[in-house]
């Protein structure tokens, strides 16, 4: 009798924002589908969250967060709203991530000491977790948020900027999103990855993070993986991997 084979369940928190609304709630379910790996995504979501309020919330126990979960079984489900400490208590997770607002993500002073707040606190509470960094992307060349005047609205100014502050996160894991947008850039997908100049559009701009993610979970290669957007072509599936594969690559030199 053959036995099947053992499935294990990977279980993730992101404490974020719409930019991981962005990154994992549509496309990372379906990519490892594919694989046959099972997770249980769940987004803690307050728009436009930075460290500062993530910290603020968790020292208030404020239950200011929509609860996004994505399952194999259900691809999402939005329960009540949480506060950042009960979700930390309910149960063990594989993964835990922090990430900027994507308008301070390359404003230096903007990550302490909340960063510090929030992983003492997390680790206290989810020591065996690991705690990973959700790298945002700069802005479209030509978007018009209101916070990009920060950086001379200059898209190589704010990613410059960005990098600048990894070094702020080097201890934690790197999910370079940020960084497989901007190569997926150079590629004959140009500037095209954002549906409103910032948040990442329906298909492969969504796709290419998701990939990202999926690697970090998985330790897998992602070009290895025949999942799509149905919504996308065979050509910008393989741009997107290729590029989200490459930022991961170089993320682990």
């Amino acid at each position: 009798m053959k036995l099947s084979a053992i499935i294990l369940l990977i279980r993730v928190l992101c404490i974020g924002n719409s930019f991981s609304w962005d990154a994992v709630e549509q496309e990372l379910v379906p990519l490892c589908r594919e694989k046959g790996v099972e997770v249980e995504i769940h987004n803690l979501y307050y728009g436009g969250c930075s460290l500062q309020q993530h910290a603020e919330f968790m020292l208030r126990d404020t239950a200011a967060y929509s609860h996004r979960v994505c399952t194999n079984s259900q691809s999402r489900i939005v329960k009540d709203t949480i506060s950042l400490k009960q979700a930390l208590r309910d149960g063990e997770y594989d993964f835990i991530s922090l990430q900027q607002a994507s308008h301070d993500s390359g404003i230096r002073s903007s990550y302490e000491p909340w960063l510090d707040i929030l992983i003492d606190t997390v680790t206290a509470y989810q020591p065996k977790a690991q705690l990973c960094w959700m790298q945002t992307w700069a802005y479209s060349k030509d978007a018009k948020h209101p916070a990009y005047p920060r950086y001379q609205s200059d898209q190589q100014v704010m990613w410059d900027s960005i990098q600048a502050c990894m070094q702020y996160v080097s201890q934690l894991t790197i999910v370079p999103c940020g960084t497989a947008i901007q190569l997926a850039r150079q590629t004959k997908l140009g500037d095209t990855l954002c549906r409103d100049g910032y948040h990442l559009n329906y298909s492969y701009g969504r796709y290419t993070a998701a990939c990202v993610w999926y690697e970090i979970l998985t330790g897998k290669d992602v070009r290895k993986n025949r999942y799509m957007n149905p919504q996308m072509t065979l050509k910008q599936r393989r741009l997107a991997q290729k590029s989200a594969h490459q930022a991961v690559r170089a993320t682990r030199k």
